[in-house]
């Protein structure tokens, strides 16, 4: 059974087109990377590629790769700059492995040993999440 067909008007789409704001910290030509406004843990960050992929199932070893770098350097940055102890790297796809939104996106987050993660479906303040990622560019500096 083959999955539906990419939605152009998924939210992280509209992201991507700048027709919804974002708190962007890293963009190249293939990937970009902003704060979840719902952050399980403080830095938790999500890397999409700008291709119009559905999920990991159908994007390509060349959509992949400079996404899967992206989510990498992320991570570095994030545990460096949430002096985390590690790093949660998290991906759904389909709506039976959790996706919620159907473009393809990684979610990082930076992890202490012993933390609780946030409940899931609560926005954070906006302006911590622009003093985080803040934060997060000045670690990828």
């Amino acid at each position: 059974m083959s999955a539906p067909a990419y939605d152009s008007n998924n939210v992280f789409a509209k992201i991507l087109r700048r027709e919804l704001p974002c708190h962007l910290v890293y963009e190249d030509a293939d990937s970009f990377a902003f704060l979840d406004i719902m952050p399980r843990v403080d830095g938790h960050t999500l890397i999409i590629p700008k291709a119009p992929v559905r999920n990991i199932i159908d994007a390509s070893p060349a959509v992949l790769a400079p996404v899967i770098a992206t989510a990498q350097r992320i991570a570095v940055a994030a545990k460096r700059a949430f002096e985390a102890d590690g790093v949660s790297l998290w991906q759904f796809s389909e709506p039976a492995g959790g996706q919620v939104v159907f473009h393809l996106h990684f979610h990082i987050l930076p992890r202490k040993t012993g933390d609780e993660l946030r409940p899931v479906g609560i926005m954070a303040d906006n302006d911590l999440l622009s003093r985080h990622a803040e934060k997060l560019k000045a670690a990828l500096a």
